[in-house]
């Protein structure tokens, strides 16, 4: 359900998502993800893609297909965070068709947070954590809506 996540945001599908199976390719719901938490964190101001000193890189990612989204659908991306540690951060994401209340997608992708230059383990920036608890969900509503 849509309520089970901190923070919703649209995405547009484009007509070169579609595969030849006739839907989104799944690949395409990485990059919904991606750029959702991407977007969060550079219109919150913690994220310079050119200039932050530390960066999150991917570390691992799962997606669990339910439904179909086809090209013209309209995609809600729902963003919560279950774990905020020291220097990584895991986030749990929904992708909504049209105006379902049931995700057509659920999963989660990890960033670990290091240095821009030398690549090393960083703890996450202040400011950039003090975001992220915005988006924290409780253990407890995240067990009772993991494939929701």
């Amino acid at each position: 359900m849509r309520a089970h996540y901190a923070h919703l945001t649209a995405l547009d599908t484009r007509w070169m998502d579609n595969d030849v199976y006739g839907h989104v390719n799944n690949v395409v719901y990485y990059s919904f993800f991606d750029t959702a938490v991407n977007r969060w964190l550079i219109e919150r101001g913690v994220l310079d893609i050119t200039g932050s000193a530390a960066i999150g890189l991917v570390v691992e990612t799962q997606c669990r297909y339910a439904s179909p989204i086809t090209f013209p659908d309209r995609v809600t991306a729902g963003i919560r965070v279950v774990h905020l540690g020291r220097s990584s951060v895991r986030y749990e994401l929904a992708l909504f068709r049209n105006d379902d209340e049931s995700p057509a997608a659920t999963g989660h992708f990890v960033h670990v947070y290091v240095d821009r230059v030398s690549r090393t383990s960083v703890a996450i920036p202040d400011t950039m954590r003090q975001a992220l608890e915005t988006l924290r969900v409780s253990p407890a509503s995240t067990m009772s809506s993991s494939t929701s």
